[in-house]
């Protein structure tokens, strides 16, 4: 499985700096990440918005070593709410954070994270809005999860994210389901040891289907990330098993990934969101994209070999 050899790149330090230097990556990272600042995404946003999408906005970004770095990123957000309210977008476009680009990871990590990240819910809040924490690696989750119980208290819209590949998974997600949450489910995209997650993709389809359901039969807000035809059929009937009305759950996709199955989606009455990422500090998220699904290694690689 190139999976795992993808994501363990992802950390290398030698890999960032040799596929930063290929002369085709821009090119190739650009159908993933289609802009670096604010104003560089407003064409995006506008155009996504405008053919019946919705959208959740994602600024890249994850090695954060000092608290000024996570308060830049702090700022990086609130500017954004601020273009989504000149833009009067707020009820179409959300937010989605990593934690660790709010400090997580530094000394006294958890409360610099949750005060970082507590004035973005708020402002995001107060133009319509609502902030979804994404999951990242097993060790940082407990902190994640309390920080989301944390805000909801005030703003019980701020969703979280869970990984269907992680063993731990399905009882979190009868809490959350219990407690009327949103939740996105993905499968997962980091390298996680076989003694906290499944390894095979087949094991991890049939638990992302046994969460599904617990989620679809619950009392939060189902948000169901993946572009697998066939979990998007069995979503579908999932929710129509549990009685759930068209605007009682959604799907959400990758920008730059299977374009027309967003369109399709929403032309049928679902709620269809497209997460779109931005900003100059690309290369982990590149690299998760390309370790989740061999269409978009082949891609790359065929794009490199094309302009060798």
């Amino acid at each position: 499985m190139l999976g795992p050899v993808i994501l363990a790149a992802s950390r290398s330090d030698r890999m960032r700096r040799l596929i930063s230097a290929a002369p085709v990556t821009k090119q190739v990272v650009d159908r993933f990440i289609p802009g670096e600042t604010v104003d560089d995404i407003v064409p995006i946003v506008e155009e996504l918005t405008g053919r019946g999408l919705e959208l959740t906005m994602d600024v890249v970004g994850e090695d954060i070593t000092t608290p000024e770095q996570a308060a830049a990123a702090r700022d990086a957000y609130l500017a954004l709410v601020d273009r989504l309210e000149e833009l009067q977008l707020g009820e179409r476009v959300e937010m989605s954070v990593k934690l660790s680009m709010f400090g997580q990871a530094l000394e006294g990590g958890h409360e610099l994270a949750l005060a970082n990240v507590r004035p973005v819910v708020e402002a995001a809040a107060a133009i319509g809005t609502t902030v979804t924490l994404d999951a990242e690696d097993h060790t940082t989750l407990d902190s994640m999860f309390a920080i989301h119980e944390e805000l909801r208290k005030d703003h019980p819209q701020t969703g979280c994210v869970i990984q269907a590949y992680l063993f731990r998974t399905e009882t979190d997600a009868r809490r959350l389901a219990d407690d009327g949450s949103r939740v996105r489910l993905v499968k997962g995209a980091y390298k996680e040891p076989a003694e906290v997650a499944h390894q095979q993709k087949h094991e991890i389809d049939k638990a992302y289907v046994r969460v599904l359901r617990t989620l679809m039969e619950g009392e939060g807000y189902p948000m169901i990330g993946s572009h697998d035809p066939r979990l998007i059929s069995i979503a579908q009937e999932l929710a129509r098993k549990a009685g759930r009305k068209p605007d009682e759950y959604e799907f959400q996709m990758l920008y730059g990934i299977r374009g027309e199955e967003h369109l399709r989606l929403a032309a049928e009455g679902h709620r269809m969101r497209v997460y779109t990422a931005y900003g100059t500090d690309w290369y982990g998220y590149f690299m998760r994209r390309l370790a989740e699904k061999p269409a978009n290694l082949r891609f790359f690689l065929r794009s490199m070999i094309s302009h060798g």
